[in-house]
């Protein structure tokens, strides 16, 4: 999995790597494979180099293997470096308003084991995270892994998130959760640190990480319950200041006036979300009380359902014009419970982004659906513990600890 650096400088850049956590993320991200490759990458000593790689070692972050039959061109062949996966864990955790999802991973994203149950975000903090965490320790049990080798842990919620301090804030289906410390919870019982943001966060992380890697620009529109949308820019997430880019949920959409949760009228939610779409199905008579009913009388070719969905997708297309025209992303994915009916939703959105969006914007643009599918939050959520726990930063602080 390759590493971001942490810092303004690239250690991919013409800049020196002067850290052991730099020379990690080049081994890791698979930029170099041998101590000469560091060198003339880096510009460093070979002295250098073989200090940094030396505690690599040392320390159980990378294997220095001997080379494959056929390496060598002449002379002596090089050993190869790769990053040592064995012992260092990552977990990721969705919360959904009805669900946790929990996936014990290895620092290079191989899925080691996972669990999913029913559960009410509404039951509170407590009640929920320790649901969580027996689950975690019963994963940490069912691999024979030992609770010391983890290193971070990725946490998905569905509400806004500080993700500076990992807090919720105001979350509207989150009833007491509101500055709910969720990183202290986790680093009191396992020691390590959790990062806590928004599902759709993650979602549009492993989105981008593990189905268009070669993206740089990416929208992830999630429509479920609620809308939300994730934004990947020059291939880093966006937050915004506080934490709060990407809810397009609450975009006032054309003329509409159906009142919204908020408070406000036309939200791109209350005409488009699937809590929205299910009440007006039910109220011509249809057994629907959520975006699951609404996608199941979709398949079931109910033509009510067929129709409102479409009509979703042109609204949250009329919405997503205006993004494309502001942020001009070359992929826009669409993910959540109604995109179980990709068929319908997408010709809604194409419909309106297509017509109303400027033809610069959309020339190589693509609106796909998810590939990453239910599991995108939890495994974003993993893909965002394994880049914290294996930043130069960390690793440098990591080594130092060790070493003093």
């Amino acid at each position: 999995m390759p590493v971001p650096s942490d810092h303004s400088g690239s250690a991919h850049s013409g800049s020196a790597a002067h850290s052991p956590g730099e020379v990690l993320a080049l081994i890791s991200s698979g930029a170099v494979t041998t101590r000469a490759d560091i060198a003339r990458i880096t510009g460093l000593a070979r002295s250098t180099v073989s200090q940094r790689v030396d505690a690599l070692i040392a320390h159980g972050l990378v294997d220095e293997s001997a080379p494959a039959p056929g390496d060598s061109t002449g002379g002596r062949p090089p050993r190869r470096l790769q990053l040592r996966t064995a012992g260092h864990l990552v977990a990721g955790v969705d919360l959904g308003a009805s669900h946790c999802a929990v996936a014990l991973t290895d620092i290079a994203g191989a899925m080691l084991a996972t669990h999913k149950e029913p559960l009410s975000i509404a039951d509170g903090p407590e009640s929920v995270l320790r649901r969580v965490e027996r689950a975690l320790q019963a994963l940490l049990k069912e691999t024979g892994r030992d609770p010391r080798t983890l290193r971070s842990i990725g946490v998905g919620v569905p509400g806004p998130v500080e993700f500076s301090t990992g807090r919720p804030i105001d979350p509207p289906i989150m009833p007491g959760w509101h500055q709910y410390p969720i990183p202290d919870f986790f680093a009191s019982r396992f020691g390590v640190r959790a990062l806590v943001d928004n599902d759709v966060n993650v979602m549009a992380l492993a989105e981008q990480r593990r189905a268009f890697p070669d993206t740089r620009y990416l929208l992830y529109i999630k429509v479920g319950t609620g809308i939300g949308c994730g934004i990947v820019a020059d291939g880093r997430l966006h937050r915004g200041a506080q934490g709060s880019a990407g809810d397009i949920g609450h975009i006032q959409v054309g003329d509409q006036t159906e009142p919204c949760r908020c408070g406000n009228t036309g939200c791109l939610e209350a005409v488009a979300g699937g809590a929205a779409l299910a009440a007006k199905l039910a109220g011509l008579g249809l057994d629907a009380a959520s975006g699951s009913d609404v996608v199941r009388l979709v398949t079931s070719g109910n033509r009510d359902a067929v129709r409102m969905v479409r009509e979703a997708g042109r609204a949250v297309g009329e919405v997503l014009a205006g993004l494309v025209n502001f942020f001009n992303p070359d992929t826009v994915v669409l993910g959540g419970a109604l995109a179980a009916v990709h068929d319908q939703l997408l010709a809604g959105v194409r419909e309106a982004v297509y017509r109303r969006s400027h033809p610069l914007a959309t020339r190589v643009l693509r609106i796909e659906p998810s590939r990453t599918g239910e599991n995108a939050a939890v495994i974003g959520a993993g893909i965002l513990a394994a880049e914290q726990a294996m930043s130069p930063s960390q690793v440098d602080r990591r080594l130092a600890r060790a070493m003093a």
